[in-house]
């Protein structure tokens, strides 16, 4: 059986919750820069840097939730995760092959080590174990 600590949550889950969580907090990060862009003057014609932020705010906010919540041993924030890191990997991707792999790959491998703990057996026992209703 997988080694879990003394809260029952399996280490890969605790471990995918962290790396969900600074995903999210990047995001949250980027779209306080792009406040205080706005704010400081930057031109906003061509791209509307608070609109973005707003997006950002509140996907990126959900995802940070969504990491904390893992970590914390709820099952909610795994829908979120994956859902999440599956939509990163075709920017990942695009960053790749558009001369951009500084940022590619450390974006395709946080979201593949992210989905690989989601999905790893410990984690899922341990969701399963959550709608057990035979107790």
């Amino acid at each position: 059986m997988a080694e879990q600590n003394s809260g029952g949550v399996p280490g890969t889950v605790r471990a995918a919750g962290v790396l969900v969580a600074l995903e999210g907090a990047i995001g949250v990060t980027v779209a306080i820069v792009l406040i205080v862009r706005g704010l400081t003057g930057a031109d906003q014609h061509v791209v509307n840097g608070y609109g973005t932020a707003a997006w950002l705010v509140i996907l990126a906010g959900a995802v940070l939730a969504a990491g904390v919540a893992l970590y914390l041993g709820k099952r909610w924030g795994r829908a979120i995760a994956v859902l999440a890191n599956l939509l990163l990997l075709p920017p990942a991707w695009y960053m790749f092959t558009s001369h951009q792999p500084v940022f590619g790959i450390p974006l395709g491998i946080a979201a593949v080590v992210a989905l690989g703990l989601l999905f790893a057996p410990a984690s899922s026992q341990w969701m399963a174990a959550g709608y057990d209703t035979s107790e």
